[in-house]
């Protein structure tokens, strides 16, 4: 069971806002990265390395191909794939008017199945092999999820949404029915394979008290399983907030209170944090999802990605479909850059690619297990093609070095430019 694959290999090894640049990541020209049994056992330079394999060893060479690992997407709604690209309204309007009548129709397993089939393949057709996904209020919609990203191998974290006010009737659970789902959820799918459960209340403004309360409950009796929910995301959502939590200190506090905050809680957009929150993230080792492009669809505002390092909170990004607009990583990198951009920060091509593989691999409490190819890591990777449009074909070849050429992939690349995707070291069926 032993692969090898000949090319260009990047991969990180720290977040470079924290050390020198040159220690954060392994740059490889001409390398071999060597996998067996599904995981990374040797990476390195081709002329050191080739010496040591087998003589009768298949070697995969990408002559043409940037091969890192595959990319981790740490907030995206599956059951919105359908909804993508709904005009005209911020968060909450967004929300009353596209999102919760679309959820509607996953109480039917088939359905869920099929949403499932489509949205993981657009995962792996832009290279994306890891995401933490919401479901919708429904047990079933979570049981087809799993039921599809098991038959595809992946490393996977899902959840059913808990949501039982300010919310349609049809949508609605309660507080003991919501506690009592994800517990027979986590007890059947927690840990199977490759897959993951993470407790999902919708957002504090559709979760009573009791709610927070009950989650908060699951996730001390089951310390593995991830907490998964959207914080400051849109000014008119914060006031809700304030409103219907006046006992809180602001938006993370009514979480804080229901003891939410942990190494596996993932916050959904933190765009309008104070300090003092991102403090208690920090202190909690939580993580916050950067989803720009579902920031900049609904206008939401612009993430403080300074703000966030500052206080050493762990950060990933998050495509946030179907806010968001694109499943590429690529693409979302972009739109974050923009987002800096507009702030008056940098964005560089090496932290954004941190972001977008161990980044997010750490926000997920995953390092070393995705993100980067560490010996032992699960060999999921894709090959991204610098020449797959004549665009960018043709800007590449007045590039100068490896951040121009990360640059240019993050702002002109998108699906088409992933060659190929890898599971365990098997290519996906797929890709082309």
């Amino acid at each position: 069971m032993l692969k090898v694959f000949r090319g260009e290999l990047l991969h990180f090894l720290a977040d470079p806002a924290k050390v020198p640049l040159q220690e954060s990541y392994q740059y490889i020209e001409d390398g071999l990265l060597v996998i067996e049994n599904g995981l990374v056992a040797k990476i390195g330079e081709f002329a050191e390395l080739f010496s040591t394999l087998p003589a009768d060893i298949e070697i995969t060479h990408y002559q043409k191909g940037l091969i890192i690992p595959g990319f981790i997407d740490t907030h995206v709604h599956y059951p919105q794939t359908e909804m993508i690209a709904s005009y005209g309204e911020q968060l909450l309007e967004w929300l009353e008017s596209y999102t919760f009548p679309f959820e509607r129709q996953f109480s039917d397993l088939e359905h869920g199945k099929k949403v499932a089939e489509f949205f993981l393949d657009q995962l792996l057709d832009a290279g994306t092999t890891t995401a933490l996904v919401f479901g919708t209020v429904h047990k079933e919609s979570v049981e087809a999820f799993f039921t599809i990203a098991q038959q595809k191998k992946l490393r996977m974290i899902c959840g059913k949404v808990l949501m039982d006010q300010n919310c349609p009737d049809y949508l609605s659970d309660t507080a003991q029915s919501g506690y009592d789902d994800s517990k027979a959820l986590i007890e059947k799918w927690h840990n199977t394979d490759r897959l993951q459960y993470a407790i999902t209340p919708r957002f504090a403004p559709t979760c009573s008290t009791e709610q927070l309360n009950k989650a908060g409950q699951l996730l001390a009796e089951n310390p593995s399983v991830y907490l998964h929910t959207h914080l400051s995301e849109n000014k008119a959502e914060i006031s809700w907030v304030k409103d219907l939590f006046p006992d809180s200190d602001g938006y993370l506090d009514v979480y804080d209170q229901s003891k939410l905050l942990g190494r596996r809680s993932i916050f959904a957009h933190g765009v309008h944090l104070h300090d003092s929150e991102c403090q208690r993230l920090s202190e909690t080792d939580s993580a916050i999802a950067f989803c720009p492009s579902s920031n900049l669809f609904l206008g939401s505002g612009l993430f403080n990605l300074k703000q966030a390092q500052a206080h050493n909170v762990n950060v990933g990004l998050g495509s946030d479909i179907g806010a968001g607009t694109t499943f590429s990583m690529l693409s979302t990198i972009n739109e974050g850059y923009k987002t800096q951009q507009l702030r008056g920060d940098k964005l560089g091509p090496f932290q954004s690619f941190y972001l977008a593989t161990l980044g997010g691999a750490i926000a997920l409490d995953l390092e070393g297990t995705i993100g980067n190819f560490t010996q032992g890591a699960e060999a999921d990777f894709v090959v991204l093609d610098c020449h797959a449009t004549p665009l960018m074909a043709r800007r590449m070849s007045h590039c100068k070095n490896l951040s121009e050429k990360l640059f240019i992939l993050s702002m002109l690349g998108d699906e088409r430019h992933v060659k190929s995707t890898y599971i365990m070291g098997e290519k996906v069926d797929n890709k082309a």
